[in-house]
């Protein structure tokens, strides 16, 4: 009994050793002035290792927070030993739609993310601190978040992905708080206009970002979705784009998580060497 005791102990205490580890950190933003959670996920083997990881950066949608990705996602931890990827989960505030407000100086989450989050990231942890090992994906407004950080920062990310994202915010107005980061759509059309990622394509023409987008058929956002890809198309912007059967749900960004990160690693085949 005893031998069965230890022998158990002992094999939880390898695979512990083993497994991707989860920490979660604060980091200050000078931007902001407060300190914001974040979560960070380090694969098997990184304490020993003495290489440096790709990192993939999650945004989480409206009303989630740095903790969505490893509460809600059974299998993400799994998937950053899968790959060997370092797994950021960013804190967005629950409605910042992750740029910096035009009307709300408290809300500068594009500068935050960007400027502060990732150069600490890089300082802190073993990584591979280019574009060519850096992705970012999201859902919903996170989806968002993803594109638009991605689009106006191509120095910073070298590959982007959306899951159910909302990539064209003006028909929703009343919607998820975006009116008190933008102000109403009748008063301030401009700020809509300019940063809704449909109209955003021009900054990625060049092709030189990897894109992937993906929405469920029975989702809200699936017109939204199938308008950009077809602009996309029409704009000869390069990207993978895929939709399935699914909903605005866990059950769908649970598969489609898979997806994104799988697209990441041939991403990062081809750029690190």
């Amino acid at each position: 009994m005893k031998k069965s005791i230890f022998f158990t102990f002992f094999l939880f205490v390898f695979l512990s050793a083993k497994a991707a580890k989860i920490d979660t950190i604060s980091v200050f933003s000078s931007a902001m002035n407060k300190n914001i959670k974040t979560c960070v996920i380090t694969p098997k083997g990184y304490k020993k290792s003495n290489k440096k990881f790709p990192v993939v950066y999650l945004l989480h949608g409206y009303s989630g927070n740095y903790a969505t990705w490893v509460k809600s996602f059974k299998e993400v931890a799994n998937q950053a030993d899968k790959y060997g990827f370092i797994i950021i989960g960013v804190d967005g505030n629950y409605s910042s739609w992750y740029f910096d407000s035009p009307i709300d100086s408290t809300f500068k989450y594009e500068t935050y993310i960007v400027d502060e989050l990732v150069p600490f990231i890089d300082k802190k942890y073993k990584t591979i601190a280019s574009p060519a090992g850096r992705a970012i994906s999201g859902l919903s407004m996170g989806g968002h978040g993803a594109l638009y950080l991605s689009f106006k920062h191509q120095d910073v990310y070298g590959a982007s992905g959306s899951m159910s994202g909302g990539v064209d915010i003006r028909p929703f107005p009343e919607n998820w708080d975006i009116k008190k980061r933008l102000g109403s759509i009748t008063d301030f059309p401009e700020n809509w206009n300019k940063n809704t990622i449909i109209n955003m394509l021009n900054l990625v023409g060049n092709n030189h970002l990897k894109l992937i987008i993906d929405c469920g058929v029975d989702d809200f956002f699936i017109e939204v979705n199938r308008k950009l890809h077809e602009k996309m198309l029409a704009l000869k912007i390069n990207h993978d784009y895929i939709e399935r059967p699914g909903k605005h749900n866990i059950d769908y960004w649970e598969n489609s998580l898979k997806f994104q990160l799988l697209f990441f690693n041939n991403f990062f085949k081809q750029t690190v060497n």
